[in-house]
């Protein structure tokens, strides 16, 4: 079965953010989101806003496109 954009989503935080060594507090702060927000996103259990994905894109320095590649 296909992965949905907000599962690939999900997976592609997570990665990044064990990539740079960042706790979920620190992407939160970085991207101006609540902690458990954050955490939510990652399980898959709230769907992003394009506000916030250009939050977390910026936060990551990488541009909206690459929050959804593998």
């Amino acid at each position: 079965m296909k992965e949905s954009a907000r599962e690939l989503f999900a997976r592609r935080i997570k990665a990044l953010r064990s990539e740079r060594g960042w706790p979920q507090e620190e992407l939160a702060a970085a991207s101006r989101l609540d902690r458990s927000y954050v955490g939510l996103l990652e399980r898959c259990e709230k769907s992003a806003t394009l506000d916030t994905v250009e939050k977390i894109a910026e936060a990551f320095g990488v541009p909206v496109g690459a929050l959804f590649q593998e």
